[in-house]
């Protein structure tokens, strides 16, 4: 495999191996690697999330939020409903 750098993108990777964060050229293709497959499964995780909540809402689940207010609304409710888990989290510890 063959792979064309920008002249900046050669001169970064030369300057991370030169202040010894790199041990090699290479190791700047794994670590972008890395970081790609990560954000790759990230992005499957949150279209996931995004099927199963278009079905639940399709089975007539949850809620559609279309206002400020509503928006609100919610925010308020995962505010209590999670200070009230955390108190009873506090009480059982």
């Amino acid at each position: 495999m063959e792979v064309h750098l920008t002249t900046a993108q050669e001169a970064f990777i030369r300057e991370a191996v030169a202040s010894g964060r790199l041990h090699r050229e290479e190791d700047a293709v794994h670590q972008a690697m890395l970081l790609w497959e990560e954000r790759e499964r990230r992005r499957l995780e949150i279209l996931a999330c995004v099927d199963e909540a278009e079905a639940s809402l399709a089975r007539g689940e949850g809620r559609v939020i279309t206002t400020h207010d509503e928006v609100k609304q919610l925010a308020e409710d995962v505010e209590r409903r999670g200070r009230a888990r955390l108190a009873a989290e506090q009480k059982s510890a």
